[in-house]
């Protein structure tokens, strides 16, 4: 049975950054941002599941799902992101535990990458949560710098998820992301050499 360590961050605290790192060791990573595109691949119940949700129009004309289309219905009705969260997370939700049970047999630590890990309860499924966290306010600097957004649209989205601050209460681990990427990546290896002791 091994170790499973959930990561977590806010928009670009760096969790990204943490996560290759990580990955750069040989740890074994399950992405749930991967999983979560994996679930509406064409012919999957997760497709059919949005398809039934949203109607025939979100899929392109090979069937696949057309993010941008989704993306237009979604992005200013929070009713609608809603309905999308409710009808996929099911289906993530089922795929990310079975890769935790499958992996957990095979290995002695296992980083989980969730973005959303308190917001949908997953905290439950880990040995520990790690966050990697810097202060709002660099939270939104860099948010604004990295995706060339206004102050307003960076607030927005750092405020559609818990605050970085309430992720770093619950938190068991925390990496802090106000330096370099080596020194991220040395609370990495420090936490890594402490599980070893």
């Amino acid at each position: 049975m091994s170790f499973v360590l959930g990561v977590t961050g806010g928009i670009a605290t760096g969790k990204s950054t943490a996560v290759a790192h990580f990955r750069s060791l040989g740890l074994p990573i399950i992405d749930a941002d991967i999983i979560a595109r994996e679930v509406v691949e064409p012919n999957t119940e997760g497709l059919q599941a949005v398809t039934q949700a949203f109607g025939p129009q979100i899929l392109s004309d090979d069937g696949h799902l057309d993010r941008q289309t989704l993306g237009a219905l979604i992005f200013n009705d929070p009713e609608k992101r809603r309905l999308l969260n409710q009808t996929l997370s099911p289906f993530i939700r089922q795929e990310i535990l079975s890769q935790i049970e499958e992996k957990r047999q095979q290995v002695p630590l296992l980083i989980v990458d969730i973005p959303l890990l308190y917001e949908a309860d997953y905290d439950q499924y880990m040995d520990q949560t790690a966050v990697v966290y810097v202060p709002e306010a660099l939270q939104k600097e860099r948010l604004m710098a990295r995706n060339q957004l206004s102050e307003q649209e960076a607030q927005q989205r750092i405020d559609s998820q818990l605050s970085i601050e309430k992720k770093k209460q619950r938190a068991d681990i925390v990496f802090d992301n106000q330096g370099t990427i080596a020194q991220l990546n040395q609370q990495i290896d420090d936490w890594l050499a402490s599980l070893n002791k």
